[in-house]
């Protein structure tokens, strides 16, 4: 099913609505909120930086492919809460998990997913949330279930200044 949403002016949005089984990651993970990352004091952007650093990928078993996900889950109130932000790989199995990083299970549910336009990835991910923030909640993928949402770094992702990014957000 693919819906075209029209956010403001020219941009469109045209999430693709799909099913996704429970599945599970292994990483790092920190807790944070929008208002925090907006501040100026956010975590995120260190948390990138110490995966990519110390080669966090490299080190994570049983991983099924060889993406990143960056999973945003435990959301305390919605939009306006806290929530916990995660960077691993998808696994087949959550044993030996290394010193420091953590096993979570993204739940099973229905998702929005819409794919950022190609660029830069610290300019056109979160050019992509914005816009998805302005979604109206009666638009598709605006119902937004604060579940578990989650950005897929794949291929399409490998230069970091040529970035595309596909961003998966749980709906009701």
């Amino acid at each position: 099913m693919k819906l075209t949403v029209s956010v403001s002016g020219d941009v469109q949005l045209t999430p693709k609505i799909v099913e996704k089984t429970e599945f599970t990651v292994v990483g790092i993970s920190i807790r944070t909120s929008n208002a925090k990352e907006m501040s100026g004091n956010g975590v995120i952007a260190q948390q990138w930086d110490r995966f990519m650093k110390e080669g966090l990928l490299g080190k994570i078993p049983n991983k099924v492919d060889p993406n990143i996900l960056a999973v945003y889950i435990d959301y305390e109130s919605g939009a306006n809460g806290a929530y916990t932000f995660m960077i691993g790989a998808r696994v087949s199995s959550a044993e030996d998990v290394p010193l420091g990083m953590v096993a979570r299970k993204v739940p099973a549910g229905r998702y929005a997913v819409f794919i950022s336009e190609k660029g830069f990835v610290g300019k056109v991910v979160p050019q992509a949330w914005s816009r998805i923030w302005a979604i109206p909640k009666s638009s598709p993928g605006g119902n937004r279930a604060y579940r578990a949402d989650f950005e897929v770094y794949d291929q399409r992702a490998a230069d970091p200044q040529n970035a595309e990014v596909d961003i998966y957000v749980g709906i009701k």
